[in-house]
C-alpha cells in the first residue's frame, strides 16, 4: 500500500473520530450554565431549578432550591429570599446554609408548590414568572391539558356530582338518561368514561381541607375525537358525573362503548330491560 493511500486513510479516520465526538456533544443533555459568584463580592440567594423541568411539570418543593448569585447580576425577574446581599459563605458553611434552606422550606418555595411549567426550565436555571403559571392565572388550563386532549365545560349541580364530592383532579364517568321516544322509553348510557375533572367553576384545586365543592360548571379533559359526544349529550339533556374510585383510574379514557359491548337499561312503563349494544 502506497504512502499516499495510507495518508488518505489516516486523514479519513481522524475526520470520522472528530465527527463522532461532535455528534455526541450535540446529543448530550444540556444544562443551564451556573452564574459563579466571585469570592469576597456581595451575593444574594436566587431560586433555581434543582433538575430539568419540562413543560407541564407540576412544581414540588424538591424541584426548587436556593443558589448564591452575584448581587451585581440581580434583576427584577429573579426570585430572591428577600435577604440583603452578603459575602458568599465558603466551604462547609456554604453547604450547611443551602441544606438548611431546603429543609426549612422558605416562603417562595412553598408559594410556588403546585404551579405548572409552561416553558422548559433547565437545571440550575432561575425560576422566573414568565415560565410558570398557577391555578387561576391566564394560560393555566392550556398548560395542564395533556397532548391530544381538550377542555370542555358541562353544566352540573349537587345532584349530578355525587353531592359535591367530585373535586378537581378526580376521575369520573359521564352518564346520561334520556327519553328515547315512543315505546323505547328512557335510555341510560355511559357517554364517556374515566375522564379527568380539571376544574369546578374557576377552582382548579380544592381549598385547604375542603371535602366538597358546589359549582355550576365542571371542566372535563376529553380526547379531541370525543368532544362531539359531550356537546351532543349536553343538547340531549342532563348528564351525571359518576365518581370513580382512586384505585380504578388506570383504565382507558374515552367513549363508553369503546372496547366491547355496553349495557343499556331501557325503561318501558314500570319495567326495565337491560340490552347489550356495541
Amino acid at each position: 500500500m502506497g504512502a499516499l493511500r495510507i495518508a488518505i486513510l489516516a486523514v479519513a479516520a481522524i475526520a470520522a473520530i472528530a465527527v463522532a465526538v461532535l455528534v455526541r456533544g450535540m446529543m448530550a443533555p444540556k444544562h443551564a450554565e451556573p452564574v459563579v459568584a466571585e469570592a469576597g463580592k456581595p451575593t444574594a440567594r436566587v431560586l433555581v431549578a434543582q433538575r430539568d423541568l419540562p413543560i407541564g411539570t407540576t412544581l414540588a418543593p424538591a424541584d426548587l432550591g436556593w443558589q448564591p448569585w452575584p448581587a451585581e447580576a440581580l434583576n427584577d425577574t429573579l426570585i430572591t429570599d428577600g435577604a440583603k446581599p452578603s459575602p458568599e459563605p465558603k466551604g462547609a458553611a456554604k453547604v450547611a446554609k443551602v441544606a438548611g434552606d431546603l429543609v426549612a422550606g422558605p416562603g417562595p418555595i412553598e408559594a410556588l408548590e403546585g404551579a405548572v411549567v409552561k416553558e422548559p426550565i433547565l437545571k440550575g436555571e432561575p425560576i422566573v414568572a414568565r415560565k410558570i403559571v398557577r391555578g387561576g392565572e391566564g394560560g393555566y388550563m392550556s398548560v395542564v391539558l395533556q397532548p391530544g386532549m381538550r377542555a370542555v365545560g358541562v353544566p352540573i349541580s349537587n345532584e349530578t356530582t355525587a353531592g359535591g364530592f367530585v373535586l378537581p383532579g378526580d376521575r369520573v364517568d359521564v352518564v346520561q338518561s334520556r327519553d328515547a321516544g315512543g315505546e323505547k322509553g328512557f335510555v341510560t348510557e355511559t357517554l364517556l368514561k374515566n375522564v379527568r375533572v380539571l376544574a369546578i367553576d374557576q377552582a382548579t384545586e380544592p381549598g385547604k381541607d375542603a371535602k366538597t365543592i358546589v359549582g355550576s360548571v365542571a371542566t372535563l379533559e376529553v380526547p379531541a375525537d370525543d368532544v362531539p359526544v359531550l356537546i351532543r349529550g349536553r343538547a340531549q339533556g342532563q348528564m351525571v358525573l359518576v365518581l370513580r374510585a382512586y384505585s380504578d383510574v388506570g383504565g382507558p379514557v374515552g367513549r363508553g362503548g369503546l372496547g366491547g359491548d355496553t349495557t343499556v337499561r331501557v325503561f318501558r312503563a314500570d319495567q326495565a330491560t337491560e340490552v347489550a349494544v356495541r
